[in-house]
């Protein structure tokens, strides 16, 4: 194959005549193994003029996971509006008893239709990063956030506004979902690169453990719409960081290659990596890119067909993505944290907002431990790992929940001791997913993709997870007020299923750069993941 090859710091003379800008930049170089060349000068740190500094793009990056605030901000709140008596006199119906009460449907649509909005706002404002970049994509993303936000706020009684305020605002975090984790993972060292993806699920397991302490203060400080209107105006907030914080971040270097614009690429690499813009690792990084870049390139503009037609194994590499994304929702984590205060009411908790509160801190704890571990033990084991341990505590939490839990009939008389022991398993099984398949799916899709159909194909996994967790979301009221406890036997088969699909079908990306992802894929035989190796960086093939 034929790559281009940047000149940068090269002052002789461009020997072609009649040569481009273009030109002057990059010159053809033929049977020239990429992949080997830029690693070696990469490993090669006696070479480098200076050694990089991870602790500049680690705060970059972390500015750009406020994205994942955005989002768990909505989790953890949106389980406490449904039980605030406002929020049921404003947007609920009266029984007839004269009592205000959210039906299981209209419950379900409210939390609900915030997914499909992230599912379309995924596959559409996404978009807006691959047109004008990650950072301006970002910051039109958040307005579109703040028009959600205010059309909620501004409700009085009708649940259709607030319903429609939530799809708008739902569009924006679904475009978040997609360009967060895509733009960190452009931005950051290979090394780790898993970490600070992680960061974004941080983030967002903070604010689901905020946004439960935001509404257990409110419900019990205020009887009015303060109870749920306060921590909504709260997003305002999150937004202007958001916005700060990609004023100051630097463009994707992948992306200003892709635009033609190196000068602006090397600066980006230099300043996330604290090193000088002459420096080696500079030259190393951009050649990197840009030789992928124009190999791509060379292969035309791939439209959504290419999902389908594209080499190496871009179906292949896309469906791995959708079900990854899927089998996260499928694990049952939402069922906990967006009912986490109706499930710990019916097991004979009366302030269930403060069972909430422990769910959120040990989701928001255990995240520092992903941190870690996905850097170390890789992405196979963290998933194979959690879905084992996350399956025994489902059967546990089921088993007793459907056996013991009411000794008579449902809802009558709940056994305490039986209640603490499902509270305990439901906060290990938060442990483990927090630990392992909430960062963990995150960081393999957003490293799975080469970079010309990176956006497409996130996009398109992250509708799936969208999706799956709009249609929990919406029956799960449904279902458990026909199965009660036994629906978590569902999740169970679920998460089972997802020990064999990670250890037949998903490979190790662990310490690959994004552009030697392809050739993994290029040597790897479908359903041979468990015997996949990489040596030195590098992917054997099998």
């Amino acid at each position: 194959m034929t790559y281009m090859k940047p000149r940068l710091f090269d002052n002789t003379p461009n020997e072609t005549p009649g040569s481009t800008d273009k030109d002057d930049y990059f010159q053809i170089t033929k049977d020239e193994s990429l992949c080997e060349q830029t690693e070696a000068n990469l490993k090669n740190t006696d070479e480098l003029e200076t050694k990089p500094s991870y602790l500049g793009v680690s705060l970059l990056c972390c500015l750009v996971a406020v994205g994942g605030y955005v989002f768990g901000w909505d989790i953890g709140t949106i389980s406490g509006f449904v039980g605030m008596s406002d929020f049921k006199q404003r947007f609920g119906q009266v029984n007839s008893e004269g009592e205000h009460y959210l039906s299981n449907i209209r419950t379900g649509l409210i939390v609900a239709i915030f997914n499909m909005g992230c599912a379309i706002g995924g596959l559409t404002l996404g978009r807006l990063g691959d047109i004008y970049g990650r950072k301006k994509g970002l910051i039109i993303t958040m307005i579109v956030y703040v028009v959600g936000i205010t059309i909620q706020i501004a409700s009085g009684h009708s649940w259709v506004q607030y319903f429609i305020g939530r799809i708008i605002a739902g569009l924006a975090v679904g475009s978040i979902s997609v360009l967060c984790p895509l733009f960190i993972s452009e931005t950051s060292p290979k090394e780790i690169r898993g970490t600070l993806v992680s960061v974004y699920q941080l983030l967002n397991t903070m604010a689901i453990f905020v946004g439960y302490c935001a509404t257990y203060a409110t419900y019990h400080e205020y009887n009015d719409s303060r109870q749920w209107r306060i921590p909504l105006g709260l997003g305002y907030a999150w937004a202007i960081i958001m916005v700060g914080g990609m004023l100051i971040m630097p463009e994707s270097p992948r992306y200003l290659v892709e635009v033609g614009n190196i000068e602006k690429a090397m600066k980006s690499v230099a300043k996330v990596n604290n090193v000088p813009i002459n420096s080696k690792l500079v030259t190393s990084e951009i050649e990197l890119i840009a030789n992928s870049v124009e190999a791509e390139r060379d292969a035309g503009d791939p439209g959504w067909g290419y999902l389908i037609t594209g080499q190496p194994k871009i179906l292949y590499r896309v469906f791995i993505g959708v079900m990854l994304q899927s089998l996260q929702q499928l694990t049952g984590c939402n069922y906990f944290f967006y009912y986490g205060t109706t499930i710990f009411k019916s097991v004979g908790l009366e302030d269930s907002y403060e069972t909430s509160i422990i769910l959120g801190t040990v989701n928001f704890v255990s995240t520092f431990l992903s941190l870690y571990i996905i850097d170390r033990l890789g992405r196979r084991m963290c998933l194979l790992g959690g879905s084992i341990a996350m399956s025994i505590c489902l059967i546990i939490f089921s088993s007793i929940g459907t056996k013991s839990l009411y000794p008579t009939e449902y809802g009558v008389d709940a056994n305490q001791a039986t209640g603490n022991v499902m509270i305990l398993f439901a906060c290990l099984f938060i442990f483990f997913f927090a630990t392992t398949w909430a960062p963990g799916v995150f960081v393999v899709v957003s490293e799975t993709y080469p970079l010309k159909v990176r956006a497409k194909a996130m996009a398109v996994s992250s509708a799936a997870n969208w999706t799956w967790n709009f249609l929990i979301a919406f029956f799960t009221p449904l279902i458990t007020d026909k199965i009660h406890f036994a629906y978590g036997f569902v999740f169970c088969g679920c998460t089972i299923f997802s020990i064999f699909f990670v250890f037949a079908f998903v490979p190790e990306t662990k310490g690959l750069t994004l552009e030697s992802v392809d050739e993994l894929y290029l040597n790897y035989t479908p359903g041979l993941a468990f015997i996949t190796r990489k040596k030195d960086g590098d992917v054997e093939k099998l």
